[in-house]
């Protein structure tokens, strides 16, 4: 495996998708049904070249452990329906599940809105060596409650601090903390799986007709749907706010969910590449404990 030539593919795969500068950002400039440079017909190709990439990860992932001085956060954000379950299950399926770690937040309990709004995504960042996947997160705070602002009454906040500029305050504490936490050796990277009214609700009839899927299904899933274009508002001013160099987004397109993972696994690959990630040199005194070892081994 070139993991080179895979770095380079990747690259050119993820790269248009990828937002920094978010203040030029406009959601409409991006179209859920894209394939890039890909058609119907290339989808086996894409699946082969997921699984190249699958390997390349695991390759990774090893080095990381082993060198023990980064850590790896990967943020999924998305409307429902738009494949975030399936994106993690893809694309980490070659990750060693000893270095890894999936958190998935829904509503906030009681104890956790008894303290800010980062605390209980705090308590589930990932070590050094380790992939941590937040399948959604914290990001939650400036989207639901935005869009259903009697959730934040619900937050206990003092009354004073409920203000117009809240949700610019929160976009800067973000912003603040995600950097603290790549200049702690954190890399983070950010996915707005972005899908489309209209696939959604397809793949939302698909769970009621088919029973195998009717778990899947939530009435509250429908109720949101009301509330689109609020919410497509909500994700632009957040992906605008909060997407810098250290911690950038990515809109992935996901009306295609074999084109999703090839970008998501893409822009994980380009991320890690950029570590200079190598299994740990051994000094001299490692060196020599190690022949101690080994004599000690062939004379039993």
């Amino acid at each position: 495996m070139d993991i080179k030539k895979i770095v380079k593919l990747s690259q050119g795969y993820s790269r248009d998708y990828r937002i920094t500068k978010g203040k030029k950002f406009r959601l409409k400039d991006f179209d859920p049904d894209d394939t890039g440079d890909l058609k119907a017909e290339d989808k086996p190709r894409a699946k082969e070249a997921l699984q190249i990439g699958v390997q390349a990860l695991s390759e990774f992932q090893e080095k990381l452990y082993a060198q023990q001085r980064w850590g790896l956060l990967l943020i999924f954000q998305a409307m429902d329906a738009a494949g975030k379950d399936g994106a993690i299950k893809h694309v980490l399926s070659g990750i060693n599940p000893q270095g890894c770690s999936v958190s998935s937040f829904k509503a906030p309990s009681t104890e956790d809105l008894n303290h800010d709004f980062l605390w209980r995504c705090q308590k589930r960042l990932p070590e050094r060596g380790m992939f941590g996947i937040f399948n959604r997160s914290y990001y939650e705070e400036v989207l639901v409650v935005r869009v259903h602002p009697e959730f934040l009454h619900r937050q206990k906040l003092p009354p004073k601090l409920v203000t117009k500029s809240i949700w610019q305050e929160r976009y800067r504490d973000i912003r603040n903390f995600e950097s603290f936490q790549s200049r702690n050796g954190f890399v983070i990277r950010k996915f707005f799986l972005y899908v489309s009214k209209d696939e959604q609700k397809r793949r939302f009839m698909s769970r009621l007709d088919e029973p195998s899927k009717n778990w899947k299904f939530s009435a509250a899933d429908a109720t949101e749907r009301e509330h689109w274009d609020e919410y497509m508002s909500a994700y632009q001013d957040m992906i605008r706010e909060t997407a810098t160099e250290e911690a950038p987004w990515y809109v992935v397109p996901a009306d295609n969910k074999w084109y999703t993972h090839v970008i998501v696994a893409a822009a994980i690959i380009d991320a890690l590449d950029s570590l200079g990630l190598a299994y740990p040199e051994i000094d001299a005194d490692m060196r020599k404990q190690l022949q101690q070892a080994r004599t000690a081994l062939e004379s039993s």
